[in-house]
């Protein structure tokens, strides 16, 4: 299947992460690791605000594995800055998603990347995304 034609003003939201002390490294700043960790609470919220969990497809026997990671920072973050996490599903194809991130701090943007992640059974073998998930993919927040 070709790439969904996705309207951004449905398949975006935003939460907030303040940052913790556990994520800044020796430099004060926050670890290059604690992106990847702050995408994915954007893509649980993400989820979550269409009405649907990550626990609700695991108990179905779905998983979506990360697979493909970029990052790219732009200005360092630091213990307790209140972060913004955009969260944009750029991509639906049959067996994969993508989604897109924006970091910022009020106007500043922090860091911006991507995540691509296969949809898999019990198994581990890829599985295609079936007409109720795309649905919920596609569809508006609801919160």
């Amino acid at each position: 299947m070709n790439d969904e034609e996705l309207d951004p003003t449905r398949t975006t939201t935003t939460t907030s992460q303040r940052v913790r002390f556990c994520e800044t490294d020796l430099m004060g700043i926050v670890h290059h690791a604690s992106y990847l960790v702050y995408f994915e609470v954007g893509r649980v919220e993400w989820l979550r605000q269409r009405g649907v969990t990550y626990a609700d497809w695991a108990s179905r026997g779905i998983h979506l594995p990360v697979v493909d990671a970029q990052i790219r920072y732009k200005t360092p973050s630091r213990f307790d800055d209140l972060l913004t996490i955009e969260t944009t599903l750029s991509q639906l194809r049959a067996v994969s998603l993508q989604f897109t991130y924006r970091v910022r701090r009020d106007d500043t943007l922090i860091a911006e990347g991507a995540t691509r992640l296969a949809c898999v059974d019990g198994q581990h073998k890829l599985f295609r995304i079936d007409a109720a998930m795309r649905e919920v993919l596609l569809s508006a927040p609801k919160l």
